[in-house]
């Protein structure tokens, strides 16, 4: 809670978009979470997210994902910004998973557009603008993500609800189109806050105003991921364009088959997390994705983020 009153001022940089950790019988693994806690504030990252696609939200219960995000500021204790994914398909239970991160202590509540169902760009507006309406102190984060959802979230749409309240402070933008991120920004003005969750794009995005990155790639290269940003705010464009094209091979890691499988299996086998373990519909790396996965991982091995003093054995 100790950044929620100043959104605009804490909520940049580099957060890691965590993975929700399982044990291998596939219950959700709350010591894994801590442990994954530490480990990404110690590697530098900015604020730390929970509940968006890499946690695995939708092969959850709310009771699970209230328990997580309850876990997940405790292990925080306000040492950087904690923003909660808390959105659902169905408007009951993300408001109840809201009003779990508020009470948690949350600094912000990131929002899923609601997938499966396509609503219309009314029909978008009406579901943020309640949640807005049911929480006027919770700094809230539109989350498009539409090759997940199967809706894409207008810019029109987007800057319509950040000039109409208040808490609707920003957006991350999960897609490969750049002049959909341009055109977000411009009409909604640059006091919104917009972040990548792209990878290969949170570098380009702060070109053009962009206050950081929501990133998967955090899950196994935390410290790469605040360097690059940490150089580019500095102006040493250089080694923030070194960054970026040397994290290639592990970006393409990440998503050798759906994410977050393979980054799971690249931190259980560092000893980070105790399983690889991922919920159905999802399944654990095949053969011929380990194969590509490893060839990927000894690319990108230079920028790796070690797990020294936190391997579940330690």
């Amino acid at each position: 809670m100790k950044f929620r009153s100043d959104p605009r001022q804490h909520l940049k940089g580099s957060l890691a978009a965590m993975f929700t950790p399982f044990t291998v019988s596939g219950d959700v693994d709350h010591a894994g979470l801590r442990n994954m806690v530490e480990w990404q504030i110690a590697s530098g990252s900015s604020g730390i997210t929970i509940g968006g696609s890499t946690g695995e939200p939708s092969a959850q219960s709310v009771d699970e994902r209230a328990a997580a995000i309850k876990i997940t500021a405790e292990a925080i204790g306000d040492r950087v910004p904690f923003m909660a994914g808390t959105g659902t398909a169905k408007l009951p239970e993300t408001l109840e998973l809201t009003q779990a991160a508020v009470d948690a202590g949350a600094d912000a509540a990131m929002i899923i557009t609601p997938y499966y169902s396509r609503p219309t760009q009314e029909a978008l507006y009406r579901w943020y603008a309640t949640v807005a309406t049911e929480f006027p102190h919770m700094p809230l984060v539109i989350y498009n993500v539409p090759s997940r959802t199967a809706v894409d979230m207008a810019p029109e749409t987007v800057a319509r609800l950040f000039h109409d309240f208040e808490n609707i402070v920003g957006i991350k933008e999960t897609t490969k189109d750049f002049e959909h991120f341009s055109r977000v920004m411009h009409l909604s003005g640059p006091d919104l806050l917009v972040w990548s969750g792209i990878e290969l794009l949170c570098l380009p995005l702060m070109a053009i105003g962009g206050v950081g990155f929501i990133s998967a790639l955090a899950n196994i290269a935390p410290k790469a991921s605040a360097e690059m940003y940490k150089a580019w705010i500095e102006g040493d464009f250089e080694s923030a364009r070194k960054i970026h094209y040397g994290v290639h091979p592990l970006v393409d890691l990440l998503f050798v088959e759906t994410n977050p499988a393979p980054g799971k299996w690249v931190m259980a086998q560092a000893g980070l997390i105790a399983s690889d373990h991922v919920r159905p519909p999802l399944i654990t790396p095949t053969e011929a994705g380990l194969k590509k996965i490893k060839e990927l991982l000894d690319a990108g091995q230079e920028y790796l983020t070690p797990v020294d003093g936190f391997r579940i054995s330690d």
